[in-house]
């Protein structure tokens, strides 16, 4: 497997062998399935909250008398039948975190990273680095190279805050270093950049 080497002028600089030890293992389908799941779930903060009646304020004073006035018994304007009233079996707090192992974890974000390589949508980029903020040359690379309109996952080797800033109001693009990188993302990319070295600072990290 090779990955093609551009610069952030856009300018194909040459290609790379891609370790076959790294990314030519073959992707299990339910792993990817159960490190998406996890991702997702422990993203949530369960802390929805619907008030039921006896948490709505207001006056409890019942609504009309009980007899002659020829329509249902009621109690306070705060039931659940009625509009500002409680909610009946509403969301509570819940706590949706579940755990997966270190290892499945890692071995899951493997093989995110294999698709991609085997689909030959892993491209090496020289350097992330820029003197100071600015979209448009992010822009133009992406232009360049044809990714416009795709989903882009940048992978710097380490934070990289100008990178960042540069890249962050482009549609369709997210930039995650290689210490953040997760399977969802990987997944959720149609295309992985990755910087010079980012690729050996993920071995170190998943083998």
């Amino acid at each position: 497997m090779k990955a093609p080497i551009y610069n952030l002028a856009g300018e194909k600089t040459g290609e790379r062998d891609l370790p076959e030890d790294f990314f030519g293992i073959k992707p299990d389908g339910h792993l990817l399935w159960e490190a998406v799941r996890t991702y997702l779930y422990n993203q949530r903060q369960g802390t929805h909250h619907a008030k039921t009646r006896g948490e709505v304020k207001g006056s409890r004073r019942k609504i009309w008398p009980q007899k002659h006035m020829g329509r249902a018994r009621h109690g306070d304007r705060y039931a659940p039948i009625f509009v500002g009233g409680g909610k009946a079996h509403g969301p509570r707090p819940k706590e949706y975190y579940i755990r997966m192992p270190k290892r499945a974890k890692r071995l899951a974000l493997r093989m995110a990273l294999a698709d991609r390589a085997q689909n030959d949508r892993v491209i090496i980029l020289e350097s992330t680095r820029m003197d100071k903020p600015k979209t448009k040359t992010v822009y133009n690379f992406l232009k360049s190279v044809g990714l416009l309109g795709k989903n882009v996952l940048f992978v710097p080797k380490d934070y990289d805050r100008v990178f960042y800033l540069s890249a962050r109001n482009i549609p369709d693009v997210e930039v995650l270093h290689a210490d953040q990188l997760n399977t969802y993302y990987v997944l959720w990319s149609d295309y992985v950049v990755a910087e010079d070295g980012a690729i050996e600072k993920l071995k170190e990290r998943l083998l």
